[in-house]
């Protein structure tokens, strides 16, 4: 099934005689409701059923998460989409995209549009369940994480390097991408859950392994503080690595692959950076 929205949906002062649509502008984050009904037809012929989205934006798809096999989201692909979705669909490719938003269950679980501050918003400030995370994605093949190398201790204005072994566990030869997450863990001002820092995209044939290598700036350790400045303070992070966001679960996980997690302490005195 091939579905979705358009540029005839999604757009700017647009007349749009759709539920969930008014002027271009999405009252819902659903599927059009005709294409949801199409849906649960095809899928109640027991027949395998995979579902291909082309889209420009996020989707609430609830219903096709808990009763479809496999959902591809393709968004808004070029002239060479066939091709690319055959050998995707056929497994003469594993796919290796991962999502560059948050999907939601529901807008409802959202700020209202007119509040413009971050908090709710984005997997940086979103506290509550998404359908898929940001970064999410699965692959034919499956990666595990190990040996993460990371110093226990750093200054202030010091880089840091984070290094970490991935190994292609599966029977087929496939790209990852590992993602590399941040998370301050004793500021006395809010910040983000956890921010990311820094992701490779690597290529491993199956039985293989790599080590990957992140280099961190002094600046990945930065804040804006109280009187709105942006300082390095001492304290407590956590860092993970992994080919996914920790801790989620059941279809939000990322069952393909691995994180590994560790800790360093930021010591020093607080430097003030430029805006």
């Amino acid at each position: 099934m091939v579905m979705g929205l358009s540029p005839r949906l999604e757009g700017e002062e647009m007349r749009v005689q759709v539920q969930g649509f008014k002027g271009g502008d999405r009252l819902d984050m659903n599927l059009p409701a005709s294409q949801v009904k199409l849906m649960k037809k095809i899928q109640a012929l027991g027949k395998p059923t995979v579902l291909v989205l082309m889209n420009g934006s996020a989707l609430s798809i609830n219903w096709a998460a808990a009763n479809v096999s496999a959902i591809v989201e393709a968004w808004y692909p070029g002239q060479a989409t066939g091709t690319a979705l055959a050998d995707v669909l056929f497994g003469d490719y594993s796919p290796a995209g991962r999502l560059p938003v948050t999907l939601y269950k529901s807008v409802d679980d959202l700020p209202p549009f007119s509040e413009y501050k971050m908090e709710g918003r984005t997997y940086r400030y979103f506290e509550g369940e998404p359908l898929f995370p940001f970064g999410h994605g699965l692959s034919y093949s499956k990666f595990e994480y190990s040996n993460l190398n990371m110093p226990e201790n750093a200054k202030a204005g010091e880089p840091v390097t984070v290094s970490v072994q991935v190994h292609n566990v599966g029977d087929v030869t496939a790209e990852e991408v590992v993602q590399l997450y941040l998370t301050d863990l004793e500021s006395n001002v809010p910040v983000p859950i956890r921010t990311l820092k820094g992701f490779r995209r690597i290529y491993l044939r199956r039985n293989s392994k790599t080590t990957v290598t992140f280099e961190l700036n002094p600046e990945a350790f930065s804040l804006i503080n109280a009187d709105m400045k942006r300082v390095i303070e001492p304290g407590a992070f956590e860092i993970s690595v992994g080919g996914k966001q920790p801790g989620f679960h059941g279809i939000a996980d990322t069952h393909t692959s691995g994180v590994v997690k560790g800790r360093i302490e930021i010591s020093g005195d607080t430097i003030p950076l430029e805006l």
